[in-house]
């Protein structure tokens, strides 16, 4: 963690987020709650970004309407989601909470059944807390209560804010509902939205299918942009059925440009985002509906791999993130924040791509298709977005004798901090900044520098016998650090060592490979956290036949 105080610093700090809060996004991340629910990131829509308070029975059936009408709903968006105010000023004799008679003159159950009748969820909201935002009575103290009713409402989805919390511990008080709804036996995705106050990327794993990890949103270039900085740093966090939420979407709601809305989606659909609407469905223009319905651009956000795009790199207000995608495709996308328009270029290296004869890439805009032996680049317009789908050709495997993997092209790589490193430890930045690598007290010209939780992935073409390497944590972290290190061939698990401990002596591995198609390499955090978990794969080989 030699660098990670100067760059989360310089990441966070247009974005107001103390140092010393921020420092906490070095926890590991936990397993997540295994509902079964939100395996990709939750679609739908929310009242609140352009209705606030004003919410009805009336609202949300024609929201669902539209829903059909349009193609949203099968373009993947499901959850019709009532936020703050639809409930009376008071619970009722038997402690219940209300919903208000003129706003929902049939109650809530009645339009949850309009909502499901047309294959759609219903969502509703309520408060870690006394009260709501807007001052409506809340669910700390009444979870169980709470819970049941929305469970005999037919809700599919809650949305748990954070006002009015009277200074309870975060978890505490999400976990409490987290257990409630468990005991109501209805399947609900759990929104925890306690606006990243308490670092919930450290704890909510465990607790909710998605949490905040900002405070909200308005409709604005400036407030898009402030949230996805802090939002793209905690890539390492996500996972399916855990997601991080940078908020709902302004798309539609005129306070920004065609061009930047596209990149607010762009970018929300890279960081695996949940994408909740948050315009007037009824009035939406064809341009809004163009932009909220683009179904190659879904498709990314929704990738059953559910890996959050890293930026890996960021300069000058230029950006270059890349996901990899299910099934061997990468999305990469080049963001241009300036105000002026600008060419970025990026290469797979950077990108992580695999080694290929060449690539094809499929503009998820434009929709046009070209193909490159390498160079990924485009102009871009001052606030806009390209993205790109990319697929890699032909892979040819490693060379016919023995190689260091480090001399190899990698099909993918992801890393906790920074890039897995060729020849360098991993210096948590960007790539090179690494030293060379030690194991011990015994350094190697050759290996790769990872850090916890790292997968590497190479092609073998089925031609390769053995794998060998010397294994343990570099020696720049003192005796700090615990790893474990895995190698699968085509998905099983080969071998794994036990924990590695910093100061340890290298442990040397070999492995049989013979006939596996591809090959991983994996750094766990050895149960503990990823604090120092510099991982070294030294003088990494492999031995292949023609």
């Amino acid at each position: 963690m030699r660098h990670l105080a100067a760059l989360l610093a310089a990441v966070l700090a247009a974005a107001s987020i103390p140092l010393a809060l921020a420092l906490a996004v070095v926890a590991p991340p936990a397993h997540a709650w295994e509902n079964g629910l939100a395996r990709t990131p939750p679609m739908g829509w929310n009242q609140w970004n352009a209705f606030g308070c004003n919410v009805t029975d009336a609202l949300v059936r024609a929201t669902a309407d539209r829903f059909v009408a349009t193609g949203l709903r099968d373009a993947g968006y499901s959850y019709v989601n009532i936020d703050d105010c639809w409930m009376t000023r008071n619970r009722d004799a038997a402690g219940n909470l209300v919903p208000d008679p003129v706003k929902f003159p049939a109650g809530i159950r009645a339009v949850a059944d309009y909502v499901h009748a047309r294959g759609l969820k219903l969502g509703i909201y309520s408060s870690a807390g006394t009260q709501t935002c807007a001052g409506f009575p809340a669910s700390l103290n009444n979870e169980q209560r709470d819970a049941n009713l929305f469970a005999s409402w037919g809700v599919d989805y809650l949305k748990y804010d954070n006002c009015n919390n009277q200074g309870v511990p975060a978890q505490t008080r999400y976990t409490r509902m987290r257990d409630a709804i468990i005991a109501t036996g209805r399947p609900m995705v759990y929104s925890i939205t306690e606006w990243g106050q308490n670092q919930p990327w450290n704890w909510a794993q465990p607790v909710g299918n998605l949490w905040r990890t900002t405070g909200d949103i308005t409709d604005s270039y400036g407030s898009m942009l402030s949230i996805y900085r802090i939002n793209v740093p905690l890539a390492q966090f996500a996972a399916p059925g855990a997601w991080n939420d940078p908020d709902m979407l302004e798309v539609g709601n005129g306070g920004m440009t065609d061009t930047e809305y596209r990149t607010h989606f762009t970018l929300w659909s890279m960081m695996a985002a949940p994408l909740l609407i948050g315009t007037d469905l009824r009035t939406a223009s064809p341009s809004t509906l163009a932009i909220l319905g683009n179904r190659d651009v879904i498709a990314i956000d929704q990738d059953a791999r559910g890996v959050q795009a890293r930026e890996v790199r960021s300069a000058g207000g230029l950006h270059v993130l890349s996901r990899p995608l299910a099934g061997g495709d990468f999305a990469v996308a080049l963001f241009n924040e300036t105000g002026s328009t600008a060419t970025i270029t990026t290469n797979p290296a950077e990108t992580g791509l695999p080694g290929a004869t060449s690539y094809r890439l499929f503009d998820v805009w434009s929709k046009a298709v070209s193909t490159t032996t390498g160079t990924i680049s485009a102009s871009v317009p001052a606030h806009g977005t390209v993205a790109f789908r990319v697929t890699p050709g032909t892979q040819a495997g490693p060379p016919p004798g023995t190689s260091f993997v480090s001399d190899l092209p990698w099909q993918a790589s992801t890393n906790g901090w920074g890039p897995a490193e060729r020849d360098r430890s991993n210096g948590e930045q960007p790539a090179g900044d690494g030293r060379p690598l030690s194991i011990g007290g015994v350094g190697y010209a050759k290996g790769i520098g990872a850090h916890a939780a790292s997968t590497i992935d190479v092609f073998l073409a089925g031609r390769c016998s053995t794998f060998t390497a010397d294994v343990g944590v570099d020696a720049e972290t003192g005796t700090n650090g615990t790893v474990t290190f895995s190698v699968l061939g085509d998905g099983t698990t080969l071998t794994s060592t036990g924990i590695r401990r910093g100061g340890q002596a290298a442990q040397r591995i070999s492995v049989d490979i013979t006939g596996r198609t591809t090959l991983r390499l994996t750094v766990g955090n050895g149960g503990d956290n990823i604090n120092f978990d510099h991982a070294d794969w030294a003088n990494p080989q492999i031995t292949c036949s023609t």
